[in-house]
């Protein structure tokens, strides 16, 4: 596949991620405790089965064509850009297998304010990762446009 074509859609999937991860930390993940205990079991198992097709193909996507960036760098991307990246999702996936589907798994049987606090606060860590990932992907955007605005 074509570098180019590799960084336009790794940027793509990485910043539909980065407008998704904040929209669930600042509202989503905020109103969990507002839904009723009596529906909470439900609600939490219907947020896990809707969401994960919504999350899984970008998150496949940016991780396919980060891997194919660490290997081809368009332009003048430098290695430690294309590693940075890496890295970050390593951080990404790791909180997201080890942190977050835990307390999501936690949450299906019912609201537990503990859990649910851990969930709020460990996603800052994917918020961080994919945001410091938007800001890597612009730039190398910024240094391979012809023409600088």
């Amino acid at each position: 596949m074509n570098a180019n074509l590799l960084l336009l859609l790794n940027a793509l999937s990485t910043w539909y991620m980065v407008g998704l991860i904040w929209m669930v930390q600042i509202v989503h993940y905020k109103m969990f405790d507002r839904v009723g205990e009596d529906v909470f079991a439900r609600y939490a198992s219907d947020h896990a089965r809707l969401i994960t097709p919504i999350v899984a193909v970008p998150m496949l996507i940016e991780i396919a064509t980060a891997a194919g960036l660490l290997m081809t760098r368009p332009g003048n991307v430098p290695l430690t850009w294309a590693v940075a990246g890496i890295v970050l999702l390593i951080v990404i996936w790791t909180s997201t297998a080890a942190l977050q589907v835990p307390a999501h798994g936690k949450l299906a049987s019912g609201f537990q304010p503990d859990v649910y606090s851990t969930l709020v606060t460990t996603n800052w860590i994917r918020t961080i990762a994919w945001s410091i990932r938007g800001i890597l992907v612009g730039w190398a955007l910024w240094t391979l446009l012809p023409a600088k605005v």
